[in-house]
């Protein structure tokens, strides 16, 4: 994740009220260092599943509390600059960016807590029911999707959003290949259900982390040119964000 200099966030409208600025500025920190937690929880929670590493898998489960309480005291505090500052256009756009990126933060952490609970069952189990290898490899590229969306984030690029935004292709054909394989092997092998379930729930989390990490470049999309690109395709989206900044 790429760290920022305040005085070189030249997306920051500048206002009369110092106090006014350095709010914005905090609460965009804030973010990066909510995201930076929310990685390092995603990244342990992969290679504890991965490499069978139960201590990984053990401190996703127990740090979740971390990231839910960051997202907390974000959400007031963006909350109370709505009240007392009522901001308008890009300024408006940076809080409501704020808002709905820490909410998908929040939900990336309870997504990689939920894979290293699976971890630790898979440790429990032989590690033969269900491709560990491409869940790693899954793992690791929605990780990578995570780091570049937060880097977008960080400098409010939206070349960078687009891009990584549509690595989100690739997630979703990982995914339908595991879903696929895990298919066939509980259909040769229906004793094996209950566990390839949880390896199947495990590639689920995976891939709605890649959705949320395209979440996080659409509001970079949105705070920049002042477009939702929700719900459009990666073909709009990239259209959108070469327009003229609002």
């Amino acid at each position: 994740m790429t760290d920022e200099n305040p005085t070189e966030k030249s997306f920051f409208q500048e206002h009369i009220s110092q106090r006014f600025n350095a709010e914005l500025e905090a609460i965009h920190d804030r973010v990066l260092t909510m995201g930076g937690l929310v990685e390092q929880q995603l990244g342990d929670a992969v290679t504890g599943m991965a490499e069978a590493k139960t201590e990984l898998a053990e401190k996703v489960v127990t740090s979740d509390y971390q990231v839910n309480a960051m997202e907390v005291a974000l959400d007031e505090d963006c909350t109370q600059i709505l009240v007392r500052r009522q901001p308008t256009a890009s300024d408006l756009r940076l809080v409501m960016a704020v808002i709905k990126t820490i909410t998908d933060l929040e939900r990336i952490g309870d997504e990689a807590e939920r894979i290293g609970r699976m971890a630790l069952h898979f440790l429990e189990l032989d590690r033969e029911s269900g491709p560990i290898s491409e869940l790693g490899e899954m793992g690791e590229h929605v990780r990578g999707m995570l780091r570049g969306a937060l880097d977008a984030f960080a400098r409010m690029d939206v070349e960078e959003a687009v891009r990584v935004a549509q690595q989100d292709i690739q997630a979703d054909s990982q995914y339908e290949v595991i879903v696929h394989r895990l298919m066939d092997q509980m259909m040769r092998n229906p004793e094996t259900v209950p566990r390839v379930m949880d390896v199947m729930w495990t590639a689920r989390s995976l891939e709605r982390i890649g959705d949320r990490a395209r979440n996080i470049c659409e509001y970079v999309v949105y705070f920049v040119r002042g477009k939702n690109v929700r719900h459009t395709s990666f073909e709009q989206m990239a259209q959108e964000a070469t327009g003229d900044r609002h």
